[in-house]
C-alpha cells in the first residue's frame, strides 16, 4: 500500500487499520491461514482471502477482480464473487432504507473535506459504483 500511495505514512495506514477493526471487531477472520496453500486461484496472492472467506462460512467475496475468483473454485465452498456494485445493489434491494441511511450517515460523517451528496455519488461512481449510484440518485437522495 505504501508503495502505491506515497501521500499515506505508515502510522496513518496503522491508525485506519485500528479503526477498521475496533469498529468491525465481528468481521476479523483468524486461523486461515494453513488453507493457503492448497487453493487454486488465477493470482496466487488472492488465495488468503479465499481461505478467510472459507473459514469465515461466508457466501460472498466481494471485489473489484471477480475474474480473480472463478465460479468453479468457489462453488465448491459455497462462494460467490461478487463486483461491489452488485453487492451493494442486493443489499438496495433488500433494504433499501437502511443502505440509504448509511449512504447519508457516511457521507455526513466526511469532514476532511466534506462532500455534497452530488459529489459524494460522483465519487462513488468513479470507484466502479454505477448503478448504484443510479439507484440512489433515483429514489434515495
Amino acid at each position: 500500500m505504501l508503495r502505491n500511495r506515497p501521500d499515506l505514512s505508515r502510522e496513518k495506514l496503522e491508525r485506519t487499520r485500528q479503526l477498521m477493526d475496533k469498529h468491525a471487531e465481528d468481521a476479523l477472520v483468524t486461523g486461515y491461514e494453513d488453507l493457503i496453500p492448497g487453493l487454486n486461484l488465477p493470482d496466487p496472492d488472492d488465495r488468503h482471502v479465499l481461505a478467510a472467506a472459507i473459514v469465515a462460512s461466508a457466501n460472498v467475496i466481494v471485489t473489484v477482480n471477480v475474474r480473480d475468483f472463478p465460479h468453479d473454485v468457489l462453488a465448491p465452498f459455497g462462494l460467490d464473487a461478487q463486483h461491489p456494485d452488485e453487492f451493494v445493489l442486493h443489499l438496495l434491494d433488500l433494504a433499501p432504507g437502511i443502505v440509504a441511511a448509511a449512504a447519508r450517515n457516511h457521507r455526513e460523517s466526511l469532514k476532511n473535506p466534506p462532500k455534497t451528496v452530488d459529489e459524494y455519488l460522483d465519487t462513488l461512481e468513479a470507484q466502479g459504483l454505477t448503478q448504484t449510484v443510479s439507484v440512489l440518485r433515483e429514489h434515495m437522495f
